[in-house]
């Protein structure tokens, strides 16, 4: 096939902050884990599809197949809605986590991403 570019599950993406492999790159929908560490303007590959241990406000709680949204500034997981420089709907849990776990397992859903509500949560 001529016109296949990539798989999908794994894509290029320049950097427009510092980055390191396993923390979660966020640009518009396109929300990822970077396979390798990487500073502005390098061009990493970040998986967009799979299931990912990521760090979670320890006083989030996530059912199994909760949606997950996504601090950038904390870079982690928060359970309650997605305020202004947040992101909401990065996945889901595959697993439960109460209160006190430090990591969330989620299931990246390419294309769900959607900026948090500027007006607050």
């Amino acid at each position: 096939m001529k016109n296949a570019y990539q798989d999908g599950r794994v894509l290029d993406l320049t950097l427009t902050s510092d980055a390191k492999s396993g923390e979660l790159v966020v640009e518009g929908k396109l929300v990822g884990v970077a396979v390798t560490d990487g500073k502005v303007g390098d061009l990493i590959a970040v998986h967009v599809e799979g299931v990912f241990l990521l760090p979670k406000l320890p006083a989030a709680v996530f059912a199994v197949g909760a949606s997950v949204n996504w601090d950038t500034a904390a870079r982690q997981a928060i359970s309650a809605a997605a305020g202004a420089d947040e992101v909401a709907n990065i996945g889901f849990a595959v697993n439960a986590a109460d209160a006190g776990d430090l990591n969330v397992h989620v299931r990246l859903t390419p294309g769900t991403a959607e900026a948090g509500d500027a007006g607050g949560a």
